[in-house]
């Protein structure tokens, strides 16, 4: 087949060219990237011999080489190779959910892209900070055709027929002018031992006589004993295993024996995953059975709620055998599971107690995922529960379920909460004035899961959940949480009669709304909504709009704030003598609105609306301009 020429895709062309100026502080990164995806290939190549022999093709290692003439540093694997799709595929293209998200957040900056593309697991694309141009000569495992791939790194690439001893893969480096460091097998032999010496595999240097030098110690870093292990090893084995770029915020390394028989090294990430959200929710942990290679993706190993962890777990007593379903099946990786699960969330406990400030960035970039685990997983509820934190009313950091009861107010028999899309909007919210007033702590939810774990949950401490948004307040048997409080609390109790408008606006709303009545958590805002007792809570039924689960917005209980001037006027008004339904129409409507808007949701009739606001400016303005004086 002649030559072929492919443009890359537009988000792998606007990843290179971020790479292409220097992106990563050392460049020397390239070359753990590539031995890491050696690595791999040979994992894989394996873990498909367990049903055909034939397909290994002597001892599997990786082998560095130079051409000091032609310039050009070369990593070989006789690994399982690619075809000329997987070429396509796997090198011009970002296979994976979310790239145009992906792209989006690239900014240019140093720090954050390196972040991002590290989530990603694009590392083979680092090749090109220091070549000018890069060859991968490849040939399948159980083909005869070999291919080469081909790109100087600036915007295409191309694929043609080519020839290769074996299987596996060559990725030739031409060396750009200034990286000749990268030429010198001392300098090649230190970047291996800093950052690839865990590899499992020998990663020999062949010189250009022909002779061998293996630069690394090829055992398993999990094998080792803690002692003999340093920091700077965990964290490359890391980077290695997650093919990320920042530095693990918790490492797991742990080796049970006893009636089952496994060792685990895991990490939790400093940063979130680029797919921690991806909604098929599978996880990234890799599964070895004595030292053997299985898969990266077994559904059985850890639960959904824990796939931001990263790295190994290597049995001892699984069976070899590949079939996935049978695998899954087995009653022993459902007890190693359940031990890796308590293990986790054990350590996770001891950090929150000894390090209250570093935990709370843990929880803001997985807490929303662990929370699955509390209406996903009866059995480990408990333990979840204990190191869930929250934002609340009270403002100063995070909160524990157990921290909130033993501070609940006097008289106070239900842990209140109010759910929303963003932290700033819903601490806003009006539905919490009542509760400010009172010193009553709300917990603020953000997150999309709080809508179903606190409905399966029920109650804490047998103490239950109660939205601040739904059905009435009653606050008023609480106790004020300070003699401040108090005092603004009694001042919300001394209310006027505004029956008369009530009367008013049930009529002109009709059927727009449930019901109107006075409200109990209004001191500041004019009205607001909520949801009827029993009725679906009301950013629930959003979000079920949102995907179409539901038709339109169910009619909900408009509450009135007696207190509050706007409300006094009207009920003036509303009391006087000739004013009609009609005449007090636009006002209620434009209150309904008003509380639609505050809560996020669109007005129900954007023209009417539009007049119905124009008309009242109109008459605010005519009785200003009425008693103003005439200029001179």
């Amino acid at each position: 087949m002649a030559q072929e020429t492919f443009t890359f895709q537009a988000e792998v062309s606007k990843l290179l060219d971020i790479v292409a100026r220097s992106l990563y502080s050392e460049k020397e990164i390239f070359l753990r990237e590539l031995i890491s995806n050696a690595s791999d290939a040979c994992d894989r190549l394996r873990y498909l011999s367990l049903t055909d022999p034939m397909l290994l093709e002597g001892a599997l290692k990786i082998t560095l080489s130079l051409d000091k003439k032609a310039k050009t540093l070369s990593v070989a694997d006789n690994g399982i190779g690619m075809d000329r799709d997987d070429l396509s595929a796997t090198l011009g293209t970002i296979a994976r959910s979310g790239t145009q998200a992906f792209v989006d957040k690239l900014s240019g900056e140093q720090d954050n892209d390196m972040e991002l593309i590290g989530q990603f697991g694009v590392g083979f694309y680092s090749a090109f900070m220091v070549a000018e141009r890069v060859d991968v000569l490849t040939r399948k495992a159980g083909q005869e055709g070999a291919w080469l791939w081909s790109s100087d790194g600036q915007g295409s690439f191309t694929i043609e027929d080519a020839e290769r001893d074996g299987q596996g893969t060559t990725v030739t480096v031409h060396l750009a002018k200034g990286e000749k460091e990268f030429l010198e097998q001392p300098r090649l032999a230190h970047i291996v031992k800093s950052y690839s010496d865990h590899i499992g595999l020998p990663i020999v240097f062949v010189s250009k006589d022909g002779d061998e030098t293996t630069l690394n110690t090829a055992s398993a870093l999990w094998t080792r004993a803690k002692k003999d292990i340093t920091e700077e090893q965990y964290k490359e084995f890391y980077h290695h295993a997650a093919h990320a770029f920042d530095d693990p915020w918790m490492t797991l390394h742990n080796q049970v024996e006893g009636v089952l028989s496994y060792t685990n090294l895991l990490y939790i990430p400093s940063s979130p995953p680029f797919d921690l959200f991806d909604p098929q929710r599978k996880q990234r942990v890799k599964l070895y059975v004595r030292k053997v290679f299985i898969t990266d993706d077994c559904e059985g190993l850890l639960p959904p709620y824990l796939r931001f962890l990263r790295g190994i777990v290597d049995s001892e007593d699984l069976s070899l055998n590949v079939s996935r379903e049978m695998l899954q099946n087995d009653p022993k990786l459902a007890k190693i599971k359940n031990g890796l699960t308590k293990r986790v969330l054990g350590e996770i406990k001891k950090k929150a107690a000894k390090a209250p400030d570093d935990y709370a960035a843990f929880w803001q970039n997985f807490g929303a995922v662990l929370k699955e685990g509390i209406y996903e997983d009866p059995a480990n509820r408990d333990r979840i529960l204990e190191i869930a934190r929250f934002h609340s009313t009270r403002g100063d950091g995070l909160i524990g379920l157990d921290d909130y009861v033993e501070a609940m107010n006097e008289g106070q028999d239900a842990i209140y909460y109010i759910t929303g899309d963003d932290l700033e909007q819903v601490s806003a919210s009006p539905q919490l004035e009542g509760f400010k007033a009172r010193g009553i702590e709300v917990l603020l939810l953000t997150d999309p899961v709080d809508e179903f774990w606190i409905p399966s949950l029920g109650s804490h401490a047998d103490k239950p959940f109660k939205s601040v948004t739904q059905g009435a307040a009653d606050i008023d048997n609480i106790a004020a949480g300070t003699e401040a409080e108090e005092k603004e609390g009694d001042k919300a109790k001394k209310t006027p009669d505004v029956e008369p408008l009530i009367a008013v606006l049930k009529e002109a709303l009709a059927d727009a709304v449930k019901d109107v009545r006075v409200s109990e958590r209004l001191t500041d805002s004019a009205v607001c909504l909520v949801a009827g007792e029993g009725d679906m809570d009301m950013r629930l039924e959003r979000m079920m709009r949102q995907h179409q689960r539901t038709q339109g917005a169910s009619t909900r209980i408009l509450e009135v704030n007696p207190a509050h001037p706007l409300i006094k006027r009207l009920n003036r008004l509303a009391k006087a003598k000739g004013t009609t339904i009609a005449s007090m129409a636009d006002a209620a409507h434009l209150l309904l609105d008003q509380a639609r808007i505050v809560e996020g949701e669109p007005v129900a009739d954007a023209p009417a609306f539009a007049r119905r606001l124009a008309a009242m400016m109109e008459k605010g303005l005519a009785g200003q301009t009425a008693g103003a004086k005439p200029a001179k």
